[in-house]
């Protein structure tokens, strides 16, 4: 469709819902939009598919919310996890049922879109928003929001969802709040089939120098996606640490075929998330879990869920009742994801101070490596387990109440392991086993927590050192 053609459509019709952004929130709120049978809008500035700064794990919350018959592209299928600890006290924990599952975002961002237009979305690319209005001589009357695009051509629509991304122009309308903001770097790192031989199936945590830092390696067929974030203001450390990880997992004589970074914004507790007949979902309403980032499956249900709310402010025939379908929408956010955020957020403050005790409690800690593979898997969220186990909740508390003066240093064997210093030998267990160097720098005299009875986790699975 010709632009000329497709201004002259638009000004003969009002959307039912107008859509900003085709990543997965904008996708995912343009396809509940368009199955419930309404006229659905999705622009998209970019051209499709497009690269996007991400790990690509799907974990159980992102496969629940999917449309129906919705084939995930995996690139691989997670069993393993391997733990360290800036490189130290390396270990791994398998499941024989997986984890999670790896995608590439451009492959797993264009077929949800394809989702959302065979349930009736129109898609429209190289559209560039810049600014939405509803009040002003555009308007034809209450019930409508223009939505300007560059270029002056406006469209019109009963309800917008903003799903634009981090630094959404629909989030400033709305008036988003943040209140935490990280760098990722990230490097797509095509390796030798016996590099990527390595690493199948299994990926890389790596708990960072830079309070609140992690790093992670996830494998996808002949590319590791290598990456790390901090909070922003550390630049500088964070590519030192970029750097020196992906040297020490011997990837460093590998030439990257996509360097890029990324800034993630977690909303504020009392950040808006409408205002009058536009919602905000995803990165561009800061939805994200604080700890580890994790972003899609926010951005998956965020979207659902605004997309099926903009369908009933769509049919609200005044402005009381498109508030109270609005005031809804937030209401079903806060009691969901951002009761996660909630405890992501103190997760985070306490994984600031003391990374090795994460690190000990995952790797030696029966319990907690179950609900990372509940969390992952989908059987609970991290809402539900703090809210559902008092032993998570005494826990957590007594953490918080722990002055950080009382912790052990992070770097100290005995904070995270037992006596038992053997170092690793299993090297598809080990940082550096993947590149077949720097192996004994990512070992580095590995201590082995838990190789008594009961330390190894639920039946299928397994720890090694």
């Amino acid at each position: 469709m010709s632009s000329e053609n497709s201004s002259a459509d638009d000004a003969r019709q009002v959307w039912d819902v107008v859509v900003v952004g085709a990543g997965p929130a904008g996708a995912s709120a343009a396809y509940a939009a368009a199955v419930a049978g309404r006229r659905v809008l999705l622009l998209e500035k970019a051209e499709l598919p497009r690269y996007k700064t991400c790990g690509g794990g799907i974990i159980g919350p992102s496969r629940d919310t999917l449309p129906p018959g919705f084939e995930l592209p995996f690139r691989d299928r997670v069993h393993a996890v391997t733990f360290s600890n800036n490189g130290r006290f390396t270990r791994t924990r398998r499941s024989r049922q997986m984890l999670f599952g790896l995608i590439n975002r451009p492959e797993f961002d264009q077929q949800l879109v394809e989702h959302a237009q065979k349930a009736g979305a129109e898609l429209r690319t190289g559209a560039t928003v810049t600014r939405v209005e509803q009040h002003g001589s555009a308007i034809p009357d209450r019930r409508t929001v223009a939505v300007v695009l560059q270029g002056g051509e406006t469209v019109l629509a009963r309800a917008v969802v903003g799903a634009d991304g981090s630094a959404s122009r629909i989030g400033a309308h709305v008036g988003v709040k943040l209140d935490q903001v990280d760098l990722g770097l990230e490097a797509e790192i095509p390796v030798p089939e016996t590099v990527a031989e390595d690493w199948k199936g299994r990926v890389l945590i790596d708990w960072g120098p830079i309070p609140g830092s992690y790093g992670w390696v996830f494998p996808k067929g002949d590319t590791l996606t290598v990456g790390v974030i901090s909070a922003r203001g550390e630049g500088a450390a964070t590519k030192r640490y970029l750097e020196d990880f992906v040297g020490r997992l011997g990837l460093a004589g590998f030439e990257p075929s996509i360097s890029s970074g990324h800034l993630t914004r977690c909303r504020a507790d009392d950040s808006p998330l409408s205002r009058g007949r536009v919602l905000v979902c995803g990165d561009a309403a800061g939805l994200l879990e604080p700890w580890t980032r994790e972003g899609i499956s926010f951005a998956l249900r965020s979207g659902r869920l605004a997309g099926e709310w903009a369908v009933r402010i769509s049919e609200a025939h005044d402005a009381v009742d498109a508030r109270k379908q609005a005031l809804n929408y937030a209401f079903a956010i806060k009691a969901g994801l951002g009761v996660e955020m909630s405890v992501g957020k103190r997760m985070l403050a306490v994984f600031e101070r003391r990374p090795g005790l994460f690190h000990a409690a995952l790797t030696g800690f029966r319990p907690a490596w179950k609900a990372f593979r509940d969390i992952t898997q989908g059987s609970t969220s991290l809402g539900e387990l703090v809210r559902g186990h008092p032993l998570a909740q005494r826990a957590l508390a007594a953490i918080d109440r722990r002055p950080a003066a009382a912790a052990e240093p992070a770097d100290s064997p005995d904070s995270t392991h037992s006596a038992d210093s053997t170092p690793s030998t299993d090297s598809a267990s080990g940082a550096g086993g993947a590149g077949g160097k720097g192996g004994a720098d990512a070992a580095g005299g590995a201590a082995a927590p838990g190789r008594g009875p009961g330390a190894a986790g639920d039946a299928g699975d397994e720890v090694s050192g």
